[in-house]
């Protein structure tokens, strides 16, 4: 074989399809700072940052004390807040509870009593028509 041909079997020339491909010519991602290097796949997961102020960074530690003890204070006053909100639904609840109940044994009690009533009505006239001298057969 012939030198040109022998070069055409060995090696093909790169096209625009392989330069993409191969790893020469491709960019690498940089690694992540992290211990070894090594990335979570979540990326929903956040990185912790450290919760020690002296081992945060300048940026995020220059906020002074005043300035946290009064966003704390508001926190803790629309906390306080809520926590009332939430006592005067519940409290609400309980009261519209409690008069239903009472209105239902109310109403219980009004029906036992008509009952009661019908009852004693029925017995009174029995006890009429016996003492008037008739019996069963009669009144129907």
């Amino acid at each position: 074989m012939s030198e040109p041909e022998i070069m055409s079997l060995s090696a093909p020339e790169p096209t625009a399809a392989t330069a993409a491909t191969s790893p020469e010519q491709s960019s690498a991602r940089p690694l992540a700072q992290t211990s070894g290097g090594r990335v979570s796949g979540k990326t929903w997961k956040v990185h912790k940052a450290a919760t020690v102020r002296s081992l945060l960074p300048e940026g995020l530690k220059t906020k002074k004390w005043e300035d946290r003890m009064e966003k704390t204070k508001k926190a803790q006053a629309i906390k306080k807040l809520e926590a009332e909100l939430k006592e005067e639904k519940l409290a609400e609840a309980q009261r519209r509870k409690e008069i239903t109940m009472e209105r239902k044994k109310a109403a219980e009690e009004r029906r036992r009593l008509e009952e009661d009533k019908a009852k004693m009505g029925a017995r009174k006239a029995a006890r009429l028509r016996r003492r008037a001298g008739r019996t069963k057969k009669i009144n129907h």
